[in-house]
């Protein structure tokens, strides 16, 4: 049974709030249901788009403690946590982070991928807990995420990872938000109350997404994981992501089909050592020594082989 407090705080979320005008929304046509989802979800960029200022502060943040080997973690309960781990797994094919380089944490650990942990989310301690398991250090970037700003665990995160020096950020859809507050980095997207009270993985949950994606890819970008809009360090672990390398290989040289072969052979299929050794021409060793001593970024090593 939820505490007098509790409910009052929640109904003083714009997240919570009631919107009597949809109260008749179940006896209407599908096709009415759909457009009215449609245009609330049209609203959410704009939200994003109040924001972004503080997102890109964060973006060179986390980009300046990973550079020197920190880490990026993502800390959340429910939707949120969900939509972190997804964020954090997509990392290692797409620019080929390292093992824990990105992480992306859970109330209730891999369980609540796929269904309620009870208590997890209002567990401060749990995510102290779950922090420490990872060794977290001066260097790393903790990301609490919470729809409402409040949630426990998702506070407690970013208190706790404060306290150790790493960096934080806090990402929430309600303003004055204690997960903000916590934070040094505080990005709160209000898309206002939802289509279904309180169903915050509808227009919160799609804010996040935005959000989240700019965090990570641009951060990726700032490390040099691209080579303008090309997916430069994609690990290519299936047919789809091996015939994705050959094409951005091609797009970057404007290479013929064999030599693109010969250098993705002879770089041991690493797209960006490949793409210097026909740019630069200079052999597979070379190219990833010019790569190591440029910290990665393409274009640096180009310039460094041309000078």
């Amino acid at each position: 049974m939820t505490s007098p407090d509790l409910r009052s705080q929640l109904a003083s979320l714009t997240t919570e709030a009631f919107r009597p005008e949809l109260a008749e929304i179940d006896r209407l046509p599908t096709l009415d249901i759909a457009r009215l989802m449609n245009g609330e979800d049209a609203g959410v960029a704009a939200a994003v788009a109040a924001e972004l200022p503080r997102i890109a502060a964060a973006v060179d943040a986390v980009a300046e403690r990973m550079a020197r080997g920190g880490r990026l973690v993502y800390a959340g309960a429910g939707t949120a946590g969900r939509l972190g781990v997804l964020d954090a797994s997509e990392c290692p094919p797409t620019f080929n982070t390292g093992p824990g380089q990105v992480v992306g944490l859970i109330a209730g650990g891999p369980e609540a991928m796929v269904s309620s942990v009870e208590g997890a989310e209002d567990s401060p301690e749990l995510a102290r807990k779950d922090l420490d398991s990872l060794g977290l250090t001066a260097d790393d970037a903790v990301v609490g995420v919470s729809a409402s700003g409040r949630t426990p665990y998702a506070v407690g995160a970013v208190e706790h990872a404060r306290g150790l020096g790493a960096l934080t950020v806090g990402l929430s859809c309600n303003a004055h938000s204690a997960l903000a507050a916590a934070a040094e980095h505080g990005i709160e997207v209000v898309v206002g109350p939802e289509l279904l009270t309180g169903s915050t993985r509808l227009k919160a949950g799609t804010a996040q997404k935005l959000v989240l994606n700019m965090l990570s890819t641009i951060t990726m970008i700032r490390l040099g994981k691209t080579y303008g809009n090309l997916m430069v360090d994609v690990r290519a672990s299936n047919d789809k992501l091996r015939a994705r390398s050959r094409r951005i290989v091609s797009l970057a040289t404007g290479a013929a089909d064999e030599e693109i072969e010969r250098a993705l052979t002879e770089s041991g299929g690493e797209v960006k050592t490949a793409i210097l050794t026909l740019l630069a021409d200079v052999d597979g060793p070379t190219a990833a020594r010019l790569l190591e001593e440029s910290g990665g970024h393409l274009r640096a090593a180009l310039a460094h082989a041309a000078g």
